[in-house]
C-alpha cells in the first residue's frame, strides 16, 4: 500500500506590522478572489454592509458578493488604501461600492454607516458583522483591563451596535452573518480575551436568530480556522507568522477567498432553512458545534 504523506506545511516570510495591519504590505498578498470563478446571480440586486470590509475576509466577502450581483458598503477603521482596493475589486464586477471609515465601537458611528448605506445604495439586505482585533499574551495575568475592554468593544459590542442600527431597515428575507472563530470552540491559551469574544458571538448569533425569526430575518455565523489576513501579520511575532496555520490537518492557513463562499451561501436563498447555525471552514479541525 502507498505510504500516506502529510499535507505540505506551508511557510511564509517572517514579517510584522503595527495593528490593524495593511493587506497591501503583506508578503505574499492574501488571495481575495479565485481566478475563473463566476457568479450565478445568487445575490442579484441585494445590498450588503460589511464591517472590516477593507481587507482579509471582509474584502473577499465584498468581492464574492459583487460577483454574485450585490452592491456593497465597506466599513473600516483607517486602512484607506486597502479600502480603495476593495472598492475597485467590487466595481470590476460591475457593482456599486461605497466606503466609510470610522470606529464601529461607537453606536453613533454605526448609525452613520447605516444612514450612508441607505443614501448611497438605497437599502440593506445583508449585514456582515466581521470586524475584529486580537493581541496575544504569554500569561493570562498579562492581560490588562484596557486590552480586555477593547477586545470586547471591538469584537462583540460593535456587533450589537451595528445590528441595532441596521435592524429598523431590514425586512423579511434579510440576512445577518457574523464572523466567529474556531477559537470559540477549541479555546486559545494565548488569545483568551479574543476567544471569549468569539464565544460570545456564537451565543449572540443563536440568541438573535430566535429573537428575529418571527420577522423573517435569518441570523447565522461563520467560524473560520487560520486565515492569512492583516490581523495575523499585525498580531503575532514574525516567527509565528511564518508558520501560521501549519498545525491544522490541511497543513496551511486558508486564503480569504476560500472562506468567502460560506458567507455567500448563508446570505443566499440556498440557506433559506438555516438560522442560528455556524459554518466551520477551518482546515479540518474537529469541533463540537
Amino acid at each position: 500500500m502507498p505510504q500516506k504523506t502529510s499535507p505540505k506545511r506551508r511557510q511564509r516570510p517572517p514579517q510584522k506590522q503595527p495593528p490593524p495591519g495593511l493587506e497591501s504590505k503583506m508578503k505574499p498578498r492574501p488571495k481575495s478572489e479565485r481566478p475563473g470563478r463566476r457568479g450565478t446571480g445568487r445575490l442579484q440586486g441585494s445590498v450588503g454592509l460589511i464591517t472590516g470590509g477593507d481587507s482579509g475576509i471582509g474584502r473577499a466577502v465584498a468581492a464574492a458578493f459583487a460577483e454574485e450581483g450585490a452592491d456593497v458598503m465597506v466599513v473600516y477603521l483607517n486602512e484607506h488604501k486597502d479600502a480603495e482596493e476593495t472598492k475597485r475589486m467590487v466595481e470590476c464586477h460591475g457593482r456599486r461600492c461605497a466606503v466609510l471609515a470610522g470606529d464601529v465601537r461607537k453606536s453613533e458611528f454605526c448609525r452613520k454607516a447605516v444612514g450612508r448605506t441607505l443614501r448611497e445604495l438605497g437599502r440593506i439586505d445583508i449585514l456582515v458583522n466581521n470586524v475584529a482585533e486580537q493581541k496575544p499574551h504569554d500569561r493570562f495575568e498579562d492581560l490588562t483591563e484596557a486590552q480586555i475592554v477593547r477586545a470586547f468593544q471591538t469584537n462583540i459590542l460593535s456587533y450589537f451596535f451595528m445590528t441595532q442600527a441596521a435592524l429598523p431597515h431590514l425586512r423579511s428575507g434579510s440576512v445577518i452573518v457574523n464572523t466567529a472563530s474556531v477559537t470559540a470552540y477549541r479555546g486559545s491559551a494565548h488569545l483568551v480575551d479574543y476567544a471569549a469574544t468569539k464565544g460570545a458571538i456564537v451565543a449572540f448569533t443563536r440568541s438573535l436568530s430566535q429573537a428575529l425569526v418571527d420577522r423573517g430575518i435569518r441570523v447565522n455565523a461563520v467560524a473560520p480556522g487560520p486565515v492569512w489576513t492583516p490581523l495575523i501579520a499585525s498580531s503575532f511575532p514574525p516567527d509565528k507568522v511564518a508558520t501560521f496555520g501549519s498545525d491544522v490537518p490541511l497543513g496551511r492557513a486558508a486564503e480569504p477567498a476560500e472562506i468567502a463562499p460560506s458567507y455567500v451561501f448563508l446570505s443566499s436563498r440556498d440557506a433559506s432553512y438555516m438560522t442560528g447555525q455556524v459554518l466551520h471552514p477551518n482546515g479540518g479541525e474537529i469541533v463540537n458545534s
